[in-house]
C-alpha cells in the first residue's frame, strides 16, 4: 500500500520591530549615520515593545501589529519635550526606517501627521570674529589636526560631517579643493547602500590657511581618512575599510570627538560652554556677506539646495580668498 505524503504548511516568522530595525541599520554605510539613526530607531522600537516581565527586555512585537497612532505616541513620549532640532532628527530617522520597511513589501505603520516636523526657531548660532578664529588656531598647544579642521571649516564653509568624511584620495591639494558627499546627497543609481564615491559629490574650496596646514597633517600618508583619532579602535568595534587608515590602523575622527575637542579648547566656564563646530561655517559665511558677497554667491559657497547658480571654480577660489589669512590687508 502506497504511503500518503502530507505537505506541511510552514509560515515565515513574523517580521518584528527589532528585526526590522536591525535590517534597516545594516543598510546604512556611514558609522556616524548608523549611530545617530540607531539612537532614534532602537529607542522607538523599545518604547513600542514595552517592558517585558520584571522590567527586562521581552519579545519584540510584530511590525504589522503596530499602528500609526502608537508610533506618534512613542515619539511624543521619548522626545516630545526635546529641542526642536532633536525632535526633527529623531522623527526623520524613524520615518525613514518605516518608509524603508514599506519599500521591502512589509506591512508597516507610518509616522502620523499629528507627529509632524516642527519649524526650527531662528538661528542663534554665534559669529566668531576673524581675530578670535586666528588666535585660536595660532595657539601652540592646539594639535595640527584640530588647527586644520577648524581652519578648513571656516574657509570652506562646509558642514563638519562633510569634512570629517573626507579621505586623502578626495583631496586636490594643488587646486585647493575636495569632493565631498553633501548632506542629503543622492546616489548616482537606484542601488541601495551606495558607497561614498557612488553618490553625487560636490566641491568645497579652501584658501592659504588650510593649504599650509594640510601637508603637515597628512605628511607621507596617501590613503585613508584625513582626520584620524589618536587611538586604534577597540577589538569589539567594527569599522568599514574607508574609515580606517591602512598605514597606521587609526580610525576616522568622529563628529562627537571633534565637537568635544573644540569645546575643550574654547570653554570659558567648563565643559559645554565652548564654541560649536557649526559656528565656524556660520562665521565664514557671515564674513563673506560682510565683505560684499552676493546672496547667490553665499548660497553657492554653502551649496544651498535651492541655489540655481553655478559659478566657475576660479570664481569660487576668488570668493574663498576673502577668508584666507591676511585677506583684510589685501582689500
Amino acid at each position: 500500500m502506497a504511503a500518503k505524503v502530507t505537505r506541511l504548511c510552514t509560515a515565515l516568522p513574523a517580521r518584528t520591530l527589532r528585526s526590522a530595525a536591525e535590517a534597516f541599520l545594516d543598510t546604512v554605510g556611514s558609522a556616524n549615520t548608523r549611530r545617530a539613526y540607531g539612537i532614534a530607531i532602537v529607542k522607538t522600537a523599545d518604547q513600542l515593545d514595552g517592558p517585558g516581565p520584571g522590567g527586562l527586555v521581552g519579545a519584540s512585537r510584530a511590525l504589522d501589529s503596530v499602528t500609526d497612532a502608537e508610533v506618534g505616541t512613542a515619539l511624543e513620549t521619548l522626545w516630545g519635550s526635546a529641542a526642536v532640532n532633536t525632535w526633527n532628527a529623531r522623527r526623520a530617522a524613524v520615518a525613514k526606517w518605516l518608509s524603508w520597511c514599506a519599500e521591502q513589501g512589509w506591512t508597516a505603520p507610518k509616522v502620523p501627521a499629528s507627529a509632524g516636523r516642527s519649524t526650527p526657531p531662528d538661528s542663534d548660532t554665534r559669529v566668531r570674529s576673524r581675530t578670535a578664529i586666528d588666535r585660536l588656531i595660532a595657539r601652540r598647544e592646539i594639535h595640527v589636526r584640530e588647527k586644520t579642521l577648524w581652519r578648513m571649516l571656516y574657509e570652506t564653509c562646509a558642514r563638519a560631517e562633510e569634512l570629517l568624511q573626507l579621505n586623502i584620495e578626495d583631496l586636490d591639494l594643488a587646486g585647493r579643493t575636495a569632493a565631498v558627499k553633501s548632506k542629503g546627497a543622492k546616489p548616482r543609481t537606484r542601488r541601495r547602500g551606495a558607497a561614498h564615491h557612488e553618490h553625487v559629490l560636490e566641491n568645497v574650496y579652501w584658501d592659504a590657511g588650510t593649504a599650509r596646514l594640510l601637508p603637515r597633517l597628512i605628511r607621507d600618508r596617501t590613503r585613508g581618512p584625513v582626520f584620524l583619532t589618536h587611538r586604534r579602535p577597540g577589538p569589539g568595534k567594527y569599522l568599514g575599510e574607508r574609515d580606517l587608515c591602512p598605514d597606521t590602523g587609526l580610525a576616522r575622527l568622529s563628529y562627537d570627538q571633534a565637537r568635544d575637542l573644540l569645546d575643550a579648547a574654547t570653554a570659558p566656564d567648563g565643559r559645554g560652554t565652548g564654541w560649536d563646530l557649526h559656528e565656524l561655517r556660520h562665521s565664514g559665511l557671515t564674513h563673506l556677506g560682510e565683505s560684499g558677497a552676493s546672496l547667490l554667491e553665499l548660497m553657492a559657497k554653502s551649496r544651498h539646495r535651492k541655489a540655481d547658480f553655478k559659478p566657475s571654480p576660479q570664481a569660487m577660489r576668488e570668493l574663498t580668498s576673502i577668508l584666507g589669512p591676511g585677506a583684510e590687508r589685501r582689500r
